[in-house]
């Protein structure tokens, strides 16, 4: 048995973030900013500030980057594979 999220979790891939700035644009929560580091392909990558999202998943929504951005909801069981 895994670890149960008590609070829900955005996780952004920093390698397929191509910086667009979308999903912080579009988060209602604003918990999303750019990092001040640039990913392998030059860009300016999106990150979860830690606290503060509400699942909603508006910003996995909004992501043309399939695969970008990954919301868990609280109450998720993590399997131990997912990188938080």
């Amino acid at each position: 048995m895994g670890k149960i999220l008590e609070k829900p979790v955005t996780v952004i891939n920093a390698e397929l973030c191509k910086g667009c700035g979308i999903c912080i644009e579009e988060c209602p929560t604003k918990v999303l900013k750019f990092h001040e580091k640039f990913n392998t392909k030059g860009y300016h990558y999106a990150y979860y500030t830690g606290d503060g999202c509400t699942g909603c998943g508006v910003c996995f929504y909004a992501c043309p980057e399939p695969g970008a951005v990954t919301v868990y909801k609280k109450g998720y069981e993590l399997s131990g594979g997912e990188k938080l």
